[in-house]
């Protein structure tokens, strides 16, 4: 395994500083590079406390050098006293829109009452027709994909992809049913749009013991989706679907992508390798990005971009050609900023 101190190339730039910008913690990490080049830098601004629940807004950075220098910090959902997370921005190559599906729930309704049914979580979504200078007042769509009978809802975090096919695709998850202790009531799913973001649907769903996901389309067309997993074994999830994620094989554990249940980022490269971004380790530390040639199922041994505390990651490919990762890292805890790192592809 190559460490960062064997890679010269890497530079990392950290974004997001926990109590800064009138912010206590920044947590969940996601990028977008657009068709113009910019480089979007998502996350969560969460404003009194590093919990989950509360005061959370979403707020970006833009680069438009490859992640030389960028934009001060801009707001860009805002529920009042309440939550807006879990960004998963995705661009429509036809259009240029960039679409950015959140989640919200009230400050006062956390995920643990939001699975018992005992408190509101929906889906919104913004739009931007100007590289992620503005961006629309977000809108409800929680009516379009969430099935009556689902509790908790999240979206990404992360980004979405666009199919050959011009689909748009979000990774997703859920709950339904009572929690329990081998949490068979969460499940991954994707939702979709067919006509450019005008509307959505939920394509298919995976549900027991997976829930935060991540999507890349491989070369034959098949639908790679990489989940966050319950079974107790501290690996990674994977299923396929040949139908753009209309349905999807079983979910399988990957022996080699050891988590400490986690989220994690995914994404393909023009050459068809496939990368992997997460806390290579059975806690959360040891932020490792791995490479896969032969269509997700093997992975090199990876690059450590943090061997210390880590969390959340995204990644992207700048116009450059640099790899790009977004993630928490810190050294007490995995939640002091959220770091923006470059390198190259090879050698590893």
């Amino acid at each position: 395994m190559t460490t960062l101190q064997d890679t010269p190339a890497l530079r990392q730039t950290d974004l997001f500083i926990s109590g800064q910008g009138g912010y206590h913690t920044y947590r969940i990490p996601s990028l977008l590079v657009t068709a113009a080049g910019t480089i979007l830098a998502f996350c969560e601004g969460r404003k009194h406390s590093r919990a989950d629940s509360g005061d959370i807004d979403i707020v970006l950075r833009r680069s438009t050098d490859n992640g030389e220098t960028w934009s001060e910090m801009q707001v860009v959902a805002d529920a009042g006293p309440d939550v807006f997370g879990n960004p998963c921005p995705v661009q429509d190559r036809a259009t240029g829109a960039i679409w950015l599906p959140i989640n919200w729930n009230l400050a006062e309704g956390p995920e643990s009452m939001i699975v018992r049914g005992a408190a509101p979580r929906g889906v919104w979504l913004l739009r931007s027709d100007d590289d992620g200078v503005t961006w629309s007042a977000p809108v409800e769509i929680t009516g379009q994909v969430k099935p009556a009978g689902w509790r908790w809802y999240a979206t990404g975090p992360g980004h979405g992809i666009q199919l050959a096919s011009g689909r748009l695709l979000i990774p997703c998850d859920f709950s339904v049913g009572q929690p329990d202790p081998e949490h068979r009531y969460f499940g991954s799913h994707i939702i979709y749009s067919d006509d450019h973001g005008a509307t959505w649907r939920v394509g298919g769903a995976i549900l027991g013991q997976v829930n935060e996901c991540l999507a890349v389309q491989l070369s034959d067309g098949a639908v790679y989706l990489n989940m966050r997993a319950y079974h107790g074994r501290n690996r990674r999830a994977g299923a396929w679907s040949y139908d753009e994620g209309l349905t999807w094989s079983e979910a399988q554990l990957d022996e080699a992508l050891v988590e400490p249940i986690c989220q994690a980022g995914l994404l393909g490269l023009p050459d068809d390798r496939v990368l992997f971004s997460n806390p290579a380790s059975t806690a959360r530390e040891r932020l490792t990005v791995r490479v896969s040639a032969d269509r997700c199922r093997s992975w090199s041994a990876g690059l450590v971009l943090h061997a210390g505390p880590s969390a959340y990651s995204d990644l992207a490919l700048a116009p450059d050609g640099q790899v790009c990762c977004l993630y928490e890292r810190g050294d007490a805890h995995p939640y002091e900023r959220i770091t923006f790192a470059r390198f190259g592809c090879e050698g590893w």
